[in-house]
């Protein structure tokens, strides 16, 4: 079963242009989540809605944070990339009227609701800030400038 990752790859994008002090084209943000330009421009579009990103057209233009990393969740971003469904399992449903697929698919669903507000709380205390400094304090520990890092991803 494929996962979603639209989440953690928002984020690892996010953090990497919080570092840098110029706009950053679709085609770079592109390359650091192997994927297409036209895929991180509607990401960014509902980011830039949100009021978290900006974009500049036009030569030297590209895409910027716009927010204070230090007010802005993992929830908030999790919300602005339309809230991808947090769980990979579900309920059977192929028998509606059956009491033992009732049965199962209640006690299913409250554990799966709980679970699912438990993550959103923790989402909504994880600050952007608080992200960036664990990478910072990840880099550190391994002897690597950011700048050398921003290289390995062709920004």
């Amino acid at each position: 079963m494929k996962r979603d990752s639209k989440l953690s790859g928002v984020l690892h994008i996010l953090l990497h242009m919080a570092e840098l002090e110029v706009p950053v084209t679709s085609e770079d943000l592109s390359k650091m989540m192997d994927t297409n330009p036209v895929v991180v421009r509607r990401l960014m579009a509902g980011l830039r809605e949100q009021g978290y990103v900006r974009s500049e057209k036009g030569h030297g233009g590209g895409w910027t944070v716009a927010c204070d990393l230090a007010e802005v969740t993992l929830l908030d971003i999790y919300e602005a990339v339309g809230s991808p469904s947090l769980l990979a399992i579900g309920n059977r449903t192929e028998s509606p009227g059956c009491l033992v697929e009732q049965s199962v698919n209640a006690a299913l669903g409250k554990a799966f609701d709980e679970a699912e507000q438990r993550l959103l709380r923790r989402l909504g205390g994880v600050t952007l800030a608080s992200l960036s400094a664990d990478c910072h304090k990840r880099l550190k520990a391994k002897g690597i400038s950011l700048k050398a890092k921003r290289n390995t991803h062709g920004v």
